[in-house]
């Protein structure tokens, strides 16, 4: 028997899909009505029934709401905002503005384990900065008033210290959006949260809830600016919390690139053409270069990378044995011709194998025997290492940078687009994976991912999501125009792309001046969605708590039928085709080709590269459509209710089954 959700436009039920899922591995489990019987599940987790009245677990206020909160549907939607999105034909980006909850459940459908990486940097709940409310049911008009769509946009609550629960209020935000993000992450994705000291140790826990303790990764420390007015102790980072979907599927083989290679290169390459092949010459100085290099790159600090010969620059490494003086005999120093000293362990090689290596000019000589020599380690061999847990890193550099993009002072402390591509490229996303950042702030992300692109002209992609935020009245961004922080998301974007087009005019005119264009502009730009109130009237239908589940039924069929009577020509069309096809499990790359062999409706093909349909919006589907429906059921086919009377619902229903459905 159908109940009221099932004639509402609702974004996929995770709560109904996970009982779905575990009656089909554990049947057991449920009754003959198919309910889950607790007592037989209780047994399953405590065979010996054992009631224990202590554990360890991570409990707070709110915590069992908060996860109803991110299982329950959305029957909100996204319509898209042309006027925002540049290039929208190029690429498969996506920027939407909205409250990221809502946002999120209307996502799970259509980018199921479909996402690589998420990155997001959330409030630090710092006292000062806001919490989400998860206050934006569709019933609720604060938001939709707000945000939906007036110039000023959303106003958000404060989260005080002096609130008895300020630290649950921080958990309950981030918990839901980490359980339906999870559902979005593939199995072999990763996940990366920025924080402070306030809520770092929460976050850790609170991870390990979502991900499972076994698949947490690790953190980096990012060296930011000081705090100056801190008490105790000055604190100068902050940290990026990493966890894994799954460790079987993630392997953690993370490599990133040295910092700082392209400056030793330079140095060497003056000192060559200054003193030739004179190597103590260059050494000398490399010398003093190096002790200031290895200051601002403290990575460097234990490898003297200050000498060099024909093949490169080098640092004299460790040659002694792995084992206790495994290899032992003399080596005549060249210029002595006296026995070197031994190392205490022994040599690493063989003694011909050694030989070998001194007549290729792989070990280094000190200047006399006294010293033990040492094996080369070439900088070209080892410019790449383990993704390190700590980033040099000022604040204050994102800060500059972003400042002369946006020509203004807009917006406090964004985060260092080039830390953030380095994590993504040492954490394996690569050509055509989706990046998600569901507290998007100034847009940092999308312009990480853009310069990973530009650099080895790859296709990854993002989605950012940013609430409509109000911008302080008598900040420089309101002043400027940027009414809301999402407004400042989208322009430092375009921004962003403007200045890589730019680039590439100048690197490659070729492309933009002999007819290529589009090659030099493919994945420079996005699309603009805005998160809003369904286009179906019926989701405002409020059930009659004194009446049956029947009466209520009947009572919402009539509600469809007065206030939907005129849904198409109210309602903007593609409007209404993307809020259906979002919630049959679309991405918002669909595209649609009208069928030109249908004389008597509207008819699209609606297809985003995996799934695809038939749409009709038409008011009435005329018989010769629903003819051809009964002749071809392999087709999928959706068109809304009102438009179909009861015979030809009954035919269409009768030889489509589930190929057919109607909103």
């Amino acid at each position: 028997m159908k109940n009221i959700n099932d004639y509402m436009p609702l974004s996929s039920d995770l709560n109904k899909e996970r009982l779905e899922t575990l009656k089909k591995l554990f049947p057991d489990l449920f009754t003959n009505e198919g309910k889950l019987n607790i007592d037989e599940l209780k047994k399953v987790v405590d065979p010996k029934s054992v009631s224990e009245t202590e554990r360890y677990e991570f409990r707070w206020f709110g915590k069992s709401q908060a996860k109803r909160n991110a299982f329950t549907p959305s029957n909100a939607t996204l319509v898209y905002d042309e006027h925002r999105s540049i290039n929208s034909t190029e690429s498969e980006n996506l920027i939407i503005e909205g409250e990221n909850l809502e946002v999120l459940k209307l996502l799970s459908g259509s980018y199921r384990e479909k996402i690589k990486c998420i990155y997001i940097d959330p409030p630090y709940n710092t006292g000062k900065d806001f919490v989400y409310s998860d206050n934006f049911s569709q019933d609720k008009k604060a938001y939709w008033e707000d945000a939906g769509v007036t110039e000023d946009g959303l106003k958000i609550d404060t989260n005080t210290e002096t609130d008895g629960r300020y630290h649950s209020n921080w958990l309950n935000m981030m918990y839901s959006r980490l359980l339906i993000a999870r559902q979005l992450l593939r199995e072999d994705g990763v996940v990366f949260v920025s924080i402070d000291e306030n809520e770092a140790h929460h976050l850790r826990k609170l991870g390990e809830e979502v991900f499972g303790e076994e698949n947490y990764a690790g953190e980096v420390i990012w060296k930011n600016s000081s705090k100056n007015d801190q008490a105790y102790i000055s604190i100068q980072h902050e940290y990026i919390l990493c966890f894994v979907k799954s460790k079987d599927e993630n392997k953690g083989e993370w490599t990133e690139k040295k910092e700082g290679l392209e400056d030793i290169y330079k140095a060497f390459d003056t000192f060559r053409k200054k003193h030739g092949s004179d190597w103590e010459a260059i050494h000398k100085e490399a010398l003093e270069w190096y002790k200031q290099f290895s200051e601002a790159n403290p990575i460097y600090s234990s490898k003297h990378y200050s000498w060099m010969d024909e093949r490169g620059v080098y640092f004299p490494d460790n040659i002694s044995g792995p084992n206790f003086g495994q290899y032992r005999y003399d080596v005549i120093h060249p210029i002595t011709k006296k026995v070197c000293k031994e190392p205490a362990s022994g040599w690493r090689f063989p003694q011909e194998k050694m030989e070998e290596r001194i007549n290729d000019n792989w070990v280094h000589f000190g200047k006399d025997e006294t010293t033990v020599p040492n094996n080369k380690t070439y900088l070209k061999n080892t410019e790449f290492q383990s993704l390190t847990s700590v980033k040099y890193r000022d604040g204050r550099v994102a800060s500059k940078k972003l400042i002369a993009l946006m020509e203004g002072n807009y917006f406090t402390n964004p985060k260092d687009s080039e830390v953030l591509a380095q994590i993504f490229k040492a954490t394996g996303v690569v050509n055509d994976d989706i990046v998600l950042d569901f507290f998007a702030g100034s847009g940092s992300t999308g312009e990480a991912i853009k310069q990973l692109n530009h650099e080895d002209e790859g296709n990854r992609k993002y989605i950012l999501i940013q609430i409509p935020e109000a911008t302080d009245e008598k900040s420089e961004a309101f002043k400027a125009g940027y009414k809301k922080i999402s407004d400042i998301t989208i322009e430092r974007n375009k921004r962003v792309v403007a200045k890589i087009i730019e680039e590439k005019k100048n690197r490659q005119p070729d492309l933009f001046t002999n007819g290529h264009k589009e090659d030099a502009i493919k994945g420079l730009g996005f699309k603009v969605f805005k998160l809003v109130k369904s286009n179906f009237p019926r989701v405002e239908f409020a059930p009659d708590p004194e009446k049956t589940d029947e009466e209520n039924i009947e009572l919402l069929k009539k509600y469809i039928s007065d206030k939907e009577a005129q849904l198409v020509t109210a309602f903007n069309r593609d409007e209404l085709m993307t809020e259906i096809l979002l919630k049959k499990g679309f991405n918002l790359n669909y595209t649609t080709e009208q069928q030109k062999q249908f004389k008597k409706n509207e008819i699209y093909l609606a297809t985003d590269g995996e799934k695809e349909t038939m749409i009709c919006l038409d008011v009435s589907i005329e018989m010769e459509t629903v003819e051809y429906f009964k002749k071809h059921t392999d087709k999928k086919f959706i068109c809304l209710e009102r438009a179909l009377d009861t015979t030809k619902k009954y035919n269409l229903k009768h030889y489509m089954g589930d190929m057919f459905n109607a909103f």
